[in-house]
């Protein structure tokens, strides 16, 4: 028996350039931290010649071709994978929820499949793989960004070059900083969830056929992005929280369904009771909001009287791991 974990993440800073459509011609920039909750692949050998899969349902098949899951299925049939696999999935949040978690379940599942055929685990062909399957089999409207900090780990910054190759790096955070962050970044769930490909597709349609105010609204993300990387090496919080409102003004203008009038009333709420700033995470139209704030007391109370739940979490910097293989 083989199990992976593999962490979801939140983004701090340059979402939305990770895009091919973007970075292919521009360059992309961004910044992501993985946080302690995971997504859990376990792979077994069922002795028969069949495909057993469980998820949200199970299926078993010999026919590769009739898995219904699309990632699942692809995944299996780019390593090859025969008829002799029982693998199961769990997660410790939602999915379509903005945290990754069908960037950490791809890398999750590589790496189990991995393991089982005893290859040698290079993280960038991992997280590469994942991103081939997404990206370039399923014809995702989606970037690299969740599959390089699942498979990372860390508060890390990511380069994209135009021909997608990426750099990735950790930020040289002080340790004061870092427990600063962990106490003062709250997540909280709004309760929607939404498919991301409906939210990046108007993003990636515009940025395709070079529609100046978004190709100008991601340069702007990207200047962001860099000036956190900045504020948060120089363990200055508060700026930090400031260019967290600055992005999120910004991402709202990208799709007409990034937001809703309960996400923008919850927002400003946020911002009365505490928020330096903040923004919906992921592709946004629903899932989490985070925030940063100096007041986490005051922060909470206001978003418990509003009935969002809070998500606590630490920083995961192991990326998607071999938990037990036997």
């Amino acid at each position: 028996m083989i199990i992976t974990q593999t962490p979801l993440r939140i983004p701090l800073g340059g979402g939305g350039t990770d895009i091919p459509s973007y970075y292919k011609k521009h360059r992309g920039y961004w910044i992501s931290a993985a946080i302690n909750k995971y997504v859990y692949i376990t792979l077994n050998d069922p002795l028969v010649n069949e495909y057993i899969i469980r998820y949200s349902k199970i299926e078993r098949t010999k026919n590769i071709d009739d898995i219904e899951h699309p990632l699942i299925r692809e995944i299996l049939k780019l390593l090859n994978i025969p008829p002799n696999v029982e693998l199961s999935s769990m997660a410790d949040i939602p999915g379509k929820t903005g945290l990754g978690s069908s960037g950490s379940f791809g890398v999750g599942l590589i790496r189990a499949l991995q393991t089982f055929r005893k290859d040698h685990f290079d993280p960038k062909e991992v997280a590469e793989l994942a991103c081939h399957v997404e990206m370039n089999i399923l014809k995702e409207p989606t970037g690299k960004q969740d599959q390089y900090i699942a498979t990372f780990g860390g508060i890390t910054e990511f380069e994209v070059d135009r021909d997608g190759n990426v750099i990735a790096k950790p930020l040289k955070l002080s340790d004061e900083t870092l427990i600063d962050l962990e106490e003062n970044l709250l997540l909280f769930f709004t309760g929607f969830t939404r498919s991301a490909g409906s939210v990046l597709k108007q993003q990636d349609d515009a940025t395709k056929r070079d529609d100046s105010a978004m190709i100008e609204n991601l340069h702007k993300v990207k200047e962001i992005g860099l000036a956190s990387k900045e504020a948060l090496e120089g363990g200055n919080l508060k700026r930090f929280g400031e260019l967290m409102h600055e992005h999120w003004l910004f991402k709202k203008q990208r799709a007409t369904n990034m937001s809703n009038p309960d996400i923008d009333k919850w927002y400003d709420v946020a911002r009365a009771n505490g928020a330096i700033g903040g923004k919906l995470i992921g592709a946004g139209g629903g899932g989490f909001l985070l925030f940063y704030t100096n007041d986490s007391r005051k922060l909470r109370q206001a978003m418990k009287k509003e009935g969002l739940t809070e998500v606590r979490f630490a920083f995961d910097f192991e990326g998607s791991k071999v938990l037990l293989n036997v």
